[in-house]
């Protein structure tokens, strides 16, 4: 009796799409060696201003823009997945103008970057405590910012050409 017969039937295995793991790309983009409680470093030092003019000039002249710009990245990526398709955009609307009014108000516009700075360091697992959050953003507004812009741009970039927006 063949395995026809006897209700077997035996064929090849096909080709599945290859698994999409959701939340994001490359979080480690540059490789970073990880403790063992698997945090490591930031990408970019603090002091690593310089490395992007565009995102240094738009953090010193217009850090209301530059930080509603991070956090609009970061939530899109958490909600998403994927790279925000106008993460290049600068808009004055919502955590911009927040910002702008808490540091016109009081020059304390900083303190809105406290919670996204911790953020980014929870997605991509990197060291620090509540008081490096407190003390980065307080220390140099713009360096924070800028930093933060670096990392997140990393994991979008991982995602490679088929996240690029078109121009």
């Amino acid at each position: 009796m063949s395995n026809a017969e006897k209700g077997n039937v035996t064929t090849q295995p096909q080709a599945v799409p290859q698994m999409v793991i959701p939340g994001g790309g490359n979080r480690n983009a540059l490789n970073l060696p990880l403790d063992n409680e698997g945090k490591r470093d930031w990408s970019f030092g603090l002091l690593d201003c310089f490395g992007d003019m565009n995102k240094c000039c738009l953090a010193c002249w217009c850090p209301c823009l530059a930080h509603g710009q991070n956090r609009r990245r970061l939530q899109y990526l958490n909600v998403n997945g994927v790279p925000d398709p106008e993460r290049r955009r600068i808009v004055a609307e919502g955590d911009s103008v927040l910002y702008a009014l808490i540091e016109v108000a009081c020059d304390m516009g900083w303190i809105l970057q406290i919670e996204t700075r911790r953020n980014i360091r929870n997605r991509y697992n990197i060291r620090g405590s509540t008081t490096s959050d407190c003390c980065a953003p307080f220390c140099c507004q713009a360096c924070d910012l800028i930093q933060g812009s670096r990392e997140i741009e990393l994991e979008e970039e991982s995602f490679g050409n088929a996240q690029t927006p078109q121009r």
